[in-house]
């Protein structure tokens, strides 16, 4: 978590603190993804109304510790976005119960 931390933007970092997850940016497409606290099934694309569209689930190889996939997934989210989703599974996500109306 270090490390992740290190490679974090200071609204992110405040983001993580607060509440186990951050979003950061496509590169190609401009969406945003939130990146929650785990190893899998833990990146969700967000509308412009930050509310869950998509979830997608990528990770790079080997036994590797949260902190360290979730950097992963920034950078992968950051710098080649097409790439890191034509590898990616989706999954159905929901939104939370405040945000349905």
């Amino acid at each position: 978590m270090t490390l992740l931390r290190e490679w974090l933007l200071p609204e992110q970092r405040a983001q993580l603190d607060a509440n186990k997850w951050f979003d950061v940016i496509g590169c190609d497409t401009g969406k945003r993804y939130r990146i929650r606290y785990g190893r899998v099934v833990n990146v969700v694309e967000m509308s412009e109304e930050h509310c869950p569209v998509v979830g997608w689930c990528f990770v790079p190889r080997g036994p590797l510790v949260a902190g360290d996939v979730m950097l992963a997934q920034k950078i992968a989210l950051q710098t080649d976005e097409h790439a890191a989703l034509s590898v990616a599974q989706p999954f159905p996500v929901q939104a939370p119960l405040h945000v349905r109306g």
